[in-house]
């Protein structure tokens, strides 16, 4: 077997199986998700509410409540994938985004890497269709933005309704937990 060999190649994602050197000196062939990495936007509507997105996850078959994210495309910067994913996702622009963090998910078994970023001072876009800086949710995503406050978000992951892991850490790295 070749020390790396492509086992899917996908749109987001390849999945390959590669043979590691460990720091012991003990070799080994691993499956990998190599990913080019995401972001993860907390959208501030004020100091105290935020816009979760109830989503449809087909993995799961169920609507779960996250905060909204996307895959970073070839080329792009994380930065500009958390403003286009902000405007795709909830139908805001933000005057002030800034990165609050990474977070490796899975790294059992993943590259990704998640950039996190707070956005505030947002301001709702209107859909001029056919300008270039308009964006539409894809069309696989099934999505609707809620706004809620930090009461509500506290209550709901102590209760197991906001279960994406992606979205309560994000909340811990800005102190809202």
């Amino acid at each position: 077997m070749p020390e790396k060999s492509f086992v899917h190649k996908g749109r987001i994602f390849d999945f390959v199986r590669e043979k590691v050197s460990l720091p012991n000196g003990v070799s080994k062939f691993y499956d990998i998700v190599k990913h080019r990495g995401a972001v993860v936007i907390i959208p501030l509507i004020s100091k105290n509410k935020v816009i979760l997105i109830k989503q449809y996850r087909v993995s799961i078959k169920k609507y779960i409540l996250e905060l909204p994210a996307g895959s970073i495309d070839v080329e792009e910067k994380p930065f500009a994938c958390a403003k286009r994913e902000l405007a795709e996702e909830t139908g805001y622009f933000s005057k002030k985004i800034k990165s609050v963090g990474k977070l490796i998910p899975c790294p059992g078994y993943s590259t990704e890497i998640l950039y996190i970023y707070k956005a505030e001072d947002l301001i709702k876009h209107r859909k001029i269709f056919g300008k270039q800086n308009v964006f539409e949710k894809d069309e696989d995503e099934v999505i609707k933005p809620i706004v809620y406050s930090r009461e509500q978000v506290k209550k709901m992951i102590k209760n197991g309704k906001i279960i994406d892991a992606k979205t309560i850490a994000s909340f811990a790295l800005i102190g809202w937990l």
